[in-house]
C-alpha cells in the first residue's frame, strides 16, 4: 500500500512538470530528481512485497549460494540503494538551492540544476555498485524475501564501506540539510513569513532512514546474528513513538514535503488535475 501510494504521488510529480510547462523551472528540477528516486524505491519495493507474499525470493532462488549470490538479488540490492542515495542527495540539492533562494536571492540556472541533478546520480551509482565490485556486498534480508546491503558478517570489508557511505551518503547530507535549513529558518523569523516548515526535510531524513542506519552501525561494532530474523526486520520500523515513517515510507513522505508541500508544484499538480490555470501571484517570492 505505502509503495503504490508513493509510486502514484510521485507519479504524479513526474506527470505534472511534462505537461504544466509553467513546472519546468531549474528548482523544480531537482524536485523531479526526488520523484524519479523515490518511485525507483516503490518498484523496489514492489518486488519485496511480491517476494513476502510468496515468502520466497522467486526471481533465480536456485542460484542464491552461502558464497554466490544470484544476479536478481544483487541487481534488486543495487536497485534499491541506487534511488535510496539518490533521493537523498537530490533532497540536499534542493536544501541547497532553497539556501541561495531565500537567504542569497541567487537564482538556479538550468545548467547548475541539470549538474546538480547528474551529479546526484552518479554520486549514488558510485556507490552502489562498489558492493557489486567486492566492496561491501548485496545479500538476501534475514527473511529472505528481498535483498540489501549484507550487513550480517561485520568484517573489516563492511565497517569500511559501512562508515564511508554513510559519512557521504548520510552524514554531509544532513549537515547540507541542517545548515541551509537553519539559515532559512532564521531569515523567515526576521522577515515574520514562513514560506514553509524548515524543519520538515531533515526530520524525515533522519525519522526515515535514521533506524535503519543504526541497525547498519550496531552491526558493525557487534555481532547480529544472535537476533531473531523477524526483530531484524525490525530495523524498517520506528525506534520511537516519534518515529511514525519507516524507510520504505520515503516515498510518500517526500511527496508530501517536496512537491505536495510546495506551492508552486502544489498549483501545477492542482492545474494538471483540473485544468485551472496557474495564478503566477505570490508563488515562491523572495522573502523581503
Amino acid at each position: 500500500i505505502s509503495a503504490l501510494l508513493g509510486f502514484c504521488l510521485n507519479g504524479l510529480t513526474i506527470i505534472s512538470f511534462r505537461k504544466i510547462k509553467e513546472l519546468r523551472t531549474p528548482s523544480n528540477l531537482l524536485v523531479l530528481s526526488i520523484a524519479l528516486a523515490d518511485c525507483g524505491i516503490c518498484i523496489n519495493a514492489f518486488i519485496a512485497a511480491f517476494s513476502s507474499f510468496l515468502r520466497y525470493w522467486p526471481y533465480g532462488s536456485n542460484g542464491c549460494q552461502i558464497h554466490g549470490f544470484h544476479n536478481g538479488c544483487q541487481i534488486h540490492g543495487f536497485q534499491g540503494f541506487l534511488t535510496a542515495l539518490a533521493s537523498i542527495s537530490s533532497s540536499a540539492a534542493v536544501a541547497w538551492d532553497r539556501y541561495h533562494h531565500y537567504c542569497t536571492r541567487s537564482k538556479l540556472q538550468w545548467s547548475t540544476a541539470i549538474a546538480m541533478m547528474v551529479f546526484a546520480w552518479l554520486f549514488a551509482a558510485f556507490w552502489s555498485v562498489m558492493p557489486l565490485l567486492g566492496w561491501g556486498e548485496y545479500d538476501y534480508e534475514p527473511l529472505r524475501t528481498c535483498c540489501t546491503l549484507d550487513y550480517s558478517k561485520g568484517d573489516r570489508n563492511y565497517i569500511t564501506f559501512l562508515f564511508a557511505l554513510s559519512i557521504f551518503n548520510f552524514m554531509i547530507p544532513g549537515f547540507i540539510m541542517l545548515t541551509a535549513y537553519q539559515s532559512i529558518h532564521q531569515k523567515f523569523k526576521k522577515s515574520g513569513h514562513y514560506k514553509f516548515n524548515t524543519g520538515l526535510p531533515l526530520k524525515t531524513l533522519v525519522i526515515c532512514w535514521g533506524p535503519y542506519c543504526l541497525l547498519c552501525f550496531y552491526a558493525a561494532v557487534e555481532n547480529v546474528m544472535f537476533i531473531s530474523p523477524k526483530y531484524r526486520m525490525v530495523l524498517h520500523f520506528p525506534i520511537n513513538k516519534y518515529c511514525v515513517s519507516i524507510a520504505k515510507t520515503v516515498p510518500t513522505v517526500d511527496a508530501f514535503v517536496y512537491a505536495l508541500g510546495n506551492e508552486n508544484y502544489r498549483g501545477g499538480i492542482w492545474q494538471f488535475l483540473t485544468g485551472q490555470k496557474i495564478e503566477k501571484a505570490e508563488v515562491d517570492n523572495k522573502t523581503k
